[in-house]
C-alpha cells in the first residue's frame, strides 16, 4: 500500500511525489487544490493503479537479462562506496541487503553508501536491512526497545519503538527493513523466542499489527519468517527446522500474526526454510503451496521474499547445494525476490541472474512467473522514487524526541 509522508521544505508543502513513468505510460500530474495555504505547491500522490500500469510498462521494455536481475538481492561485505556502486552497476540487479559489514560508524556515512548503492534515482533498489533491534541490529545507533521486551509491554509499545525504527532507517536512505518478526512461540528455549514479539497467536497479532503501524510511513515492513518459526524446532541457520503441525492448528494459530500484519499494510512477507510436512515435503521457501496459502487464504498481495537461500546450502542437504538452482525453485514456486548472503561472493548475483535467464530458456521457469516477479519489485522500487526517498530537509537532523 503506498505510503504518503509531508515534509515542509521552504515554504513547499510535499507529499509522495507521481510515479515517473515511461512516455507511452500515463503520468499524474500535481493537482493543486482550492485550500492549499498561499505559496504552497501540493503534490498529490500516484494512483497505486498507475504505479501499477508504470511498473508493468518497464518490466514490458526490459530485456530477459534485465528482468532476471530485477528480481535478485545480493550483498557484498565492504563500507567502501565505489566499490559498492560498481557492484550494482555490474551486476543490475534490482535489491542489495545492508549486513553489519556494510554499516560505517555514523548514519551520515551510511546514509552516503546508501546514496552510492543507489545508481538510478528514478528507480532505485530495494535496499533491505535487518533492524529488529535486540539480537539482531545493524545500526549502531537504534537504542528503541526490541522484541526481547516487547514481548512483555502493551502492544503500543510496539507501535512507538518501531515508529522511532523506522525513522532510523529511512534516515539511513534504507527502504525495506526486515525488522518484524511474526513468529510465536511462549518456549524460552526456541530459537526464535527472544526476537519474537507474541508468545501467544493473540498477543502477535497485537503487536505484530502495532509494529507495521507504527513503521509504515517510513520504511516496507516485512513480516518473516512464513509460515511460522515458533512451531518449527531448530535453527534455520544450520537446518531445515521441521514440525508435523497440521493446516487447520497453523491456520488457528501462527498464521494469525502473518495474517494480521498483512491486513495492517505491511508490502513484504519473507518466507522461511522451514517444513510444515503436512501441508509440502518442501521447505516453505521453495514451496508453491505456501506462496499460494499466502496469497489465497491470508490475501497478501506484496513483494514475497526467500529469507537468505544460503541458508539452504548450510543445511547439508545434498539437494540444497546449488544456490542457483535454489533460486530458480524458488521463483518458479512464487517468490518475487531471492536473496543470498551466506556463502556468496561478488559474483554470485550474476551466477544466479545467468541460471535465471536459462531456466526461462529452457522452460523450468516460465517467462510469466518471471514477468509477475521482477513487476511487483519494480512497484516497489517505483513507490520509493514517488516518495522522494532522500529528500531530508538537512543532512543532520537532530531528532526531536
Amino acid at each position: 500500500m503506498p505510503r504518503r509522508r509531508v515534509m515542509i521544505v521552504a515554504g513547499l508543502v510535499i507529499g509522495a511525489l507521481a510515479v515517473a513513468a515511461p512516455a507511452a505510460a500515463s503520468t499524474p500530474t500535481p493537482t493543486p487544490t482550492s485550500d492549499a495555504p498561499t505559496g504552497t505547491v501540493r503534490v498529490v500522490a500516484a494512483d497505486p493503479a498507475d504505479t501499477q500500469a508504470a511498473a508493468s510498462a518497464l518490466v514490458a521494455g526490459m530485456s530477459l537479462r534485465e528482468k532476471a536481475a530485477a528480481v535478485v538481492m545480493g550483498t557484498i561485505p565492504t563500507t567502501d562506496a565505489g566499490t559498492l556502486r560498481q557492484y550494482m552497476t555490474t551486476t543490475g540487479i534490482g535489491g542489495f541487503i545492508l549486513m553489519g559489514s556494510n554499516v560505517p560508524a555514523t548514519e551520515g556515512q551510511l546514509r552516503a553508501l546508501t546514496a552510492a548503492l543507489t545508481t538510478d534515482p528514478a528507480l532505485p533498489p530495494l535496499i533491505a536491512i535487518d533492524e529488529e533491534g535486540g539480537d539482531v541490529t545493524r545500526l549502531p545507533w537504534d537504542t528503541y526497545p526490541s522484541s526481547v521486551t516487547l514481548k512483555d509491554q502493551p502492544a503500543a509499545d510496539s507501535e512507538e519503538a518501531f515508529a522511532g525504527r523506522g525513522a532510523l532507517v529511512l534516515r539511513a536512505g534504507v527502504g525495506v527493513n526486515f525488522g518484524i518478526i511474526a513468529d510465536v512461540t511462549a518456549d524460552p528455549s526456541m530459537f526464535i523466542f527472544r526476537r519474537a514479539l507474541g508468545t501467544t497467536p493473540d498477543a502477535g497479532v497485537a503487536r505484530v499489527q502495532a509494529a507495521v503501524t507504527g513503521e509504515s510511513d517510513d520504511a516496507l515492513s516485512t513480516l518473516k519468517h512464513f509460515p511460522g518459526h515458533g512451531s518449527a524446532p531448530g535453527d534455520s541457520h544450520l537446518g531445515i527446522p521441521t514440525t508435523g503441525m497440521s493446516k487447520a492448528t497453523w491456520a488457528a494459530t501462527d498464521a494469525l500474526p502473518f495474517e494480521a500484519g498483512i491486513k495492517a499494510g505491511a508490502p513484504v512477507l519473507m518466507f522461511g526454510h522451514l517444513r510444515f510436512t503436512s501441508v509440502d515435503s518442501a521447505p516453505a521457501s521453495l514451496s508453491a503451496t505456501w506462496h499460494k496459502i499466502a496469497r489465497d487464504e491470508l490475501g497478501f498481495t506484496g513483494l514475497a521474499i526467500t529469507d537468505d537461500l544460503g541458508m539452504l546450502e548450510a543445511s547439508g542437504e545434498s539437494a540444497l547445494q546449488d544456490p542457483v538452482a535454489n533460486a530458480v525453485t524458488a521463483v518458479a514456486a512464487g517468490n518475487d525476490m531471492v536473496l543470498e548472503i551466506m556463502f556468496s561472493n561478488a559474483d554470485t548475483a550474476t551466477r544466479i541472474v545467468d541460471g535465471l535467464v536459462a531456466a526461462v530458456g529452457s522452460g523450468a521457469l516460465p517467462a510469466q512467473r518471471l514477468d509477475e516477479a521482477a513487476t511487483r519489485v519494480t512497484r516497489l522500487r517505483l513507490e520509493l522514487a514517488a516518495e522522494g526517498r532522500g529528500l531530508m530537509p538537512c543532512a543532520d537532523c537532530t531528532p526531536a524526541g
